[in-house]
């Protein structure tokens, strides 16, 4: 496991960035009240070690103590997408702060992190935002400048707007699928994942 300090005084005290982290070290902590975004902390938590364990999952966390505050999931597509279809995708599931660690752009530095691993720059990462995970609520943003909030986010690790024509980005307007390329994939890897983005042109190699 990798650690990172990060030396900033943040109400409950020093955050540290983690990651990869494993299932059963991720068992061993709690998951913040407020990491409720998707389900119940006790079974994000479970979900998030499954991730950690699994063939091509990557788990960082930033934990205060014993806390998890903020994590950033990785792993393969889903097997019924198109994403699948393409042997070195890998999805960025999802990505959570508590709202009390928020406003230090700690998501930001946990992202870099992840980034830094190597193994990123051998694969296509992409991330699919689906509106309705959004949360609306605690972050007082409308539906535009929470979509405005993410690009930035993740445009800060070169992952970019892309179009598509896959259904579940085209049911609502204000999803994104954003892709990046690693560097040390060769033209026939970036090839094969255009010819996935919109339906009818996939190409065979």
């Amino acid at each position: 496991m990798i650690g990172k300090e990060l030396n900033e005084n943040i109400q409950a005290g020093t955050a540290h960035i983690e990651g990869p982290v494993s299932g059963r070290y991720v068992t061993t902590l709690t998951l913040d009240d407020e990491l409720n975004n998707f389900r119940t902390p006790d079974k994000q938590l479970d979900a998030l070690a499954g991730i950690a364990d699994s063939v091509d999952g990557l788990l960082y966390i930033l934990r205060s103590g014993q806390t998890v505050v903020g994590y950033v999931s990785f792993h393969a597509p889903d097997p019924y997408s198109r994403w699948s279809q393409h042997p070195k995708v890998l999805e960025l599931g999802a990505i959570e702060l508590s709202p009390k660690f928020r406003g230090k752009k700690l998501g930001i530095k946990l992202l870099q992190y992840a980034f830094s691993n190597p193994i990123m720059e051998e694969r296509v990462a992409i991330t699919t935002e689906y509106c309705w995970h959004w949360d609306l609520d605690n972050t007082g943003l409308d539906i535009w400048s929470y979509q405005k909030m993410l690009t930035r986010l993740f445009g800060s690790v070169g992952l970019k707007y892309t179009s598509t024509d896959d259904p579940d980005i085209c049911e609502h307007v204000a999803n994104v699928l954003m892709v990046r390329y690693g560097k040390n994939l060769s033209s026939d890897d970036v090839n094969l994942f255009e010819s996935l983005l919109i339906s009818g042109t996939r190409q065979y190699y």
